[in-house]
């Protein structure tokens, strides 16, 4: 049955093995499922969704009736007062650059209470020297490290009482660091904290690889604003780009307007036919992301059964689409990450290498072999050539292509084929 794969029988019969194990866990990501497609069901028919949302328009974009619906339906999922859902956003780093840029003005703070960003986020804030990044605007920029996997929060009390915050920045995913990502509760519990010091300082969420996780959203417990990829979660595989932003109406309105221009803003932005995939993919989402919890939890049983660390284990409480392998061994976080291109739809006969990615300083060894162009829904898997040799795997828009994905790195991992 896997001889076309190329995929030994100890592979097949560990793999059927762990995931008879998983079957609880199964059964808790549907329940999830349901309730996150009950919630997108809901919009769809509160809004009226016809054919006619379909319908492209070119040029300046003016009264293009499915871009104003699909804005609707992304800020009823995420419980937010307004959303900006947009193809002109190149990613998620895009969107949050544009964040960054709205909502800050030159001689304001930013802070970020989760550590570093990610890499990608060096330039745009100056961490990193560039000409055109914020600290090149004036605007100062802060971090404090998470303890314990979560926020330190007497530092951040003892910080906000002594300075002037403009933006806290919170990013929820681990990105390439060793650290757990961050739950709705441990938000609420920071934000609660941070209001009642100062109710004016907006709290923005890096929401990326996070939606459908859960039954809440980031801006049901009172973040003021947060950054989402349609290349991730809640693109469901389909959309070919964009991005979101959602939140309250006069932040997200100035974000339109970085994004365009002043007086414009969301008014202009044609949409050049993406209206149906992009409502096709936020259908799709929960089952997309329902996927990828499956496939993330039996590649942790699987990894942990053949003695490597792993991060969340397979029955730990999930609050991103990322599966952590810890290597310690470059060439075998190389050796997987290539086993995981063979066992693509896509670009299967590649062999992956390390190289020098823009935006990171490490070299980063990556996996995708996907309809869309660095789709992290889709099943992937990448990580830094730095110690201790991490591979941070995600997506899968079926189960099934996940785990005989999951088979093939596998089987290269043992057997090098």
């Amino acid at each position: 049955m896997y001889q076309d794969l190329d995929i030994s029988l100890d592979v097949v019969e560990l793999v059927n093995k762990c995931e008879k194990e998983c079957l609880e866990e199964f059964n808790k990501i549907d329940g999830m499922c349901t309730k996150n497609s009950l919630k997108v069901l809901s919009s769809f028919k509160k809004n009226e969704i016809t054919e006619s949302c379909f319908n492209e328009t070119t040029g300046y974009g003016y009264n293009d009736l499915g871009r104003d619906k699909i804005e609707c339906i992304f800020k009823d999922v995420l419980e937010s007062e307004d959303a900006l859902v947009r193809g002109q956003f190149i990613s998620g780093s895009h969107a949050l650059n544009i964040c960054f840029f709205a909502l800050l003005r030159p001689g304001d703070l930013l802070l970020s209470i989760s550590g570093k960003p990610y890499d990608t986020l060096d330039e745009v804030i100056g961490i990193k020297e560039n000409s055109s990044s914020l600290k090149s605007f004036g605007i100062n920029y802060d971090q404090i490290e998470l303890i314990n996997d979560d926020f330190n929060y007497q530092k951040i009390e003892e910080y906000l009482k002594k300075h002037q915050v403009k933006v806290i920045e919170i990013q929820r995913s681990k990105g390439y660091s060793t650290r757990k990502s961050l739950s709705i509760e441990k938000l609420e519990k920071v934000i609660k904290l941070i209001k009642n010091i100062d109710r004016n300082i907006i709290v923005m969420v890096d929401n990326c690889y996070c939606e459908f996780v859960s039954s809440q959203e980031p801006t049901a417990v009172g973040a003021d604003i947060i950054v989402g990829s349609l290349i991730k979660n809640l693109g469901g595989g389909v959309a070919p780009n964009g991005a979101y932003i959602a939140g309250r109406h006069d932040l997200v309105k100035l974000c339109a307007e970085r994004l365009t221009l002043p007086g414009e803003g969301r008014e202009v932005g044609p949409t050049l036919g993406i209206n149906k995939q992009i409502l096709q993919g936020i259908y799709m989402a929960p089952n997309a992301v329902a996927s990828s919890l499956k496939t993330a939890v039996l590649t942790s049983k699987v990894l942990e059964e053949l003695g490597y660390e792993v991060e969340p284990r397979y029955n730990e409480n999930r609050v991103d689409i990322v599966q952590n392998i810890i290597f310690k061994d470059p060439e075998k976080l190389i050796e997987f990450t290539r086993g995981i291109q063979q066992g693509s739809a896509i670009d299967s006969n590649a062999v992956v290498e390390a190289w020098d990615m823009p935006g990171y300083k490490d070299k980063v060894v990556m996996a995708s072999g996907s309809f869309i162009q660095g789709s992290s829904i889709e099943l992937s898997c990448d990580g830094p050539i730095r110690e201790p040799y991490i591979a941070y795997m995600q997506g899968s828009l079926t189960y099934p292509y996940g785990k005989l994905g999951l088979m093939k790195a596998v089987e290269r991992l043992l057997h090098n084929k």
